[in-house]
């Protein structure tokens, strides 16, 4: 019976080592759009999102992508455009009590040892279901700059004041906001209506820049706007992550030999988004295709297109979309008495490109449909894991801690270390690494297992109990993008 039990904890260690990963973006959209906060008030949206980032806390999560530009309106302070209606129910309307979300959710996500990435909708004026817009609205104060469609407006890509305008309020953001990161989905020339035409055919004949096919106009605009949108962002703030959501399918096979074997809207043809040529020429930091079907989908099969992306979008970290609502809706294919989380993220890990998760949407793991989250805290991202490697934006590191020593004090066993500062962004620390080892167990930092906390404090409690085990700690420091110091370390008895 010993034996038995015994085999059962070496398989449960042996699972959790295999699942723990060391550099993993974990992330999470919160959206506004669904109208989830309007009307709530200040302290009611306050209690959600603390409820909300506590649980997604202990799920794991280490990135908050949080909506605060839906329709070119703002939940954060904005002398550029408007307070969101999703925030106080009538756009231009200013929270009260006062507050600023976005600077809330810097402060909180912070707090909790997670990222935050301002998520705005580049393009969209305004979405289907506003109908009142405030004076200092865009399409308010120049109407020509947008197009209507299927009751949206649209910020039209062709002009460039416009793009210029989306890089000047991102930029805003950047400058006075601590973001981790900038963050875009899926808009930008708005999804195919059947019978509805895109009225933008005097712009393109007065201003086609030479190329001929519409189509090939279209895409061009977008293109330069992405160009212009990385580099605007890392002017500001040179740390500050540009990452892209796209649609789940670039081109289907029918459409180009590149393609996907699917059958669905595509990136290429129908948004005009090249989001590979975006990818291979380095105009984001990482890219999230929304991959929200399930395995064996005949239009668009996860498995298939987890492949695909892999195979053809590695130039940058690949971190999937996730649909946590339809994961655990539909059966594996092999095992019908459970749900497609355990098959999907066994193929995250058979892709050697895909570097992280996000949870579309957060309120879904945060209510645990399909024990989601519990498997998510217990199993998959039990261990902190630390961001994917960004090389192309720096790869220096902070130097190595100093002065780490264990110190009693009225609050207990503290282990204390001193930072060595720089004047560099690349080479500051931001946050420490604490690993612990067992007496006879190796030192080996790339052992995520090992890792107990992730800390933007010079210091942390040690679990003191009658000091007869020796145990090996070791600490590193982490810059902005996360890029590690080598280790320094010291033997304490707990």
């Amino acid at each position: 019976m010993k034996n038995k039990y015994l085999l059962m904890a070496l398989a449960l260690m042996l699972a959790m080592t295999t699942w723990a990963q060391k550099r993993e973006m974990r992330g999470a959209w919160i959206q506004c759009v669904n109208g989830q906060f309007q009307n709530l008030g200040t302290k009611k949206m306050q209690q959600t999102l603390t409820y909300q980032l506590d649980e997604l806390k202990k799920d794991g999560v280490n990135v908050i992508i949080f909506q605060v530009r839906p329709e070119c309106d703002a939940l954060y302070e904005s002398k550029i455009e408007p307070w969101s209606r999703f925030l106080t129910g009538t756009q231009g309307k200013a929270p009260n009590p006062y507050w600023d979300p976005l600077q809330w959710m810097i402060d909180e996500c912070h707090k909790r040892g997670m990222e935050l990435h301002a998520w705005i909708n580049p393009f969209r004026a305004k979405t289907k279901t506003t109908h009142q817009l405030a004076n200092n609205h865009i399409a308010v104060r120049k109407p020509y700059s947008c197009f209507a469609y299927d009751d949206l407006f649209i910020l039209n890509p062709g002009m460039q004041e416009n793009r210029d305008y989306i890089c000047m309020v991102a930029k805003d953001i950047v400058a006075r906001y601590d973001v981790d990161g900038i963050h875009m989905d899926d808009y930008f020339y708005p999804y195919p209506v059947k019978g509805l035409s895109i009225p933008d055919d005097e712009l393109f004949h007065d201003h086609s820049n030479g190329i001929k096919d519409q189509n090939d106009w279209r895409r061009y605009n977008v293109n330069l706007f992405i160009e212009q949108f990385y580099q605007a962002i890392h002017e500001v703030k040179p740390w500050v992550k540009v990452g892209i959501s796209p649609f789940g399918i670039y081109r289907n096979k029918k459409s180009s030999p590149v393609g996907s074997n699917t059958n669905g809207t595509q990136n290429y043809d129908d948004l005009y988004a090249d989001i590979l040529l975006w990818v291979n020429n380095g105009w984001l930091d990482y890219c999230v295709p929304q991959l929200y079907w399930e395995i064996g989908n005949k239009a668009a099969d996860y498995a298939t297109l987890i492949k695909w992306w892999n195979q053809h979008a590695a130039n940058r970290p690949l971190v999937i979309g996730e649909d946590v609502e339809r994961t655990v809706k539909y059966p594996d294919l092999q095992n019908p008495n459970k749900h497609q989380m355990d098959a999907k993220m066994n193929l995250h890990r058979a892709n050697p490109a895909v570097k992280g998760t996000v949870l579309w949407y957060a309120k879904a793991a945060v209510d645990n449909v399909g024990n989601y989250g519990t498997l998510l805290r217990t199993k998959y991202w039990q261990n902190p894991a630390l961001q994917p490697e960004m090389p192309f934006l720096s790869d220096k590191a902070p130097k190595k801690v100093k002065k780490l020593a264990p110190v009693w004090t009225e609050d207990g066993y503290i282990l204390f270390w001193t930072p060595t500062h720089s004047k560099h962004w690349d080479q500051h620390p931001n946050k420490f690494v604490v690993y612990r080892f067992a007496k006879g167990e190796k030192v080996n930092v790339n052992d995520a297992s090992k890792i107990v906390a992730i800390t933007d404090n010079p210091f942390y409690k040690l679990p003191y109990d009658e000091g007869k085990e020796k145990f090996t700690y070791v600490v590193t420091a982490l810059n902005r993008i996360q890029n590690e110091s080598k280790p320094a370390s010291k033997k304490i008895k707990l």
